[in-house]
């Protein structure tokens, strides 16, 4: 039997290059508010030079280049998806619309049998 490992491998590097990043969004959300008499353009300027800077930082750490990766496979395989026809999906959605309206009225007329056996027959209370 064979068993499968993860291998995880964090270095020093990548953990202080996570924990730069997250200051660097702490930070960048703090300067926005801090930076409000200053003016929107202070403000979003801050906001967004620290987010890019923290999001360049996490993209050049081990788990951002995974991250990367998996959004490159994840887009092949999109890729490898065979969509159905506009005929085929208006098909479909008619089959969806047309068994929600048969469980609706068996539902429905479910509830009408138990509430006309429980009130009437069982319990007597006449409406």
């Amino acid at each position: 039997m064979a068993t499968s490992q993860v291998e995880t491998v964090s270095t020093g590097a990548d953990k202080a290059k996570m924990a730069v990043a997250a200051a660097l969004v702490v930070a960048a959300v703090a300067g926005f508010y801090l930076l409000g008499r200053q003016g929107q353009v202070a403000q979003w300027a801050a906001l967004v030079v620290g987010l890019a800077a923290a999001v360049g930082l996490f993209l050049s750490s081990e788990p951002g280049r995974q991250l990367i990766a998996f959004g490159r496979d994840a887009s092949r395989e999109v890729k490898k998806v065979v969509w159905p026809t506009r005929k085929e999906a208006m098909q479909m959605t008619g089959y969806v619309f047309a068994f929600v309206v048969v469980m609706a009225l068996f539902l429905w007329l479910t509830d009408k049998t138990l509430e006309w056996v429980l009130y009437d027959l069982i319990l007597g209370w006449k409406r």
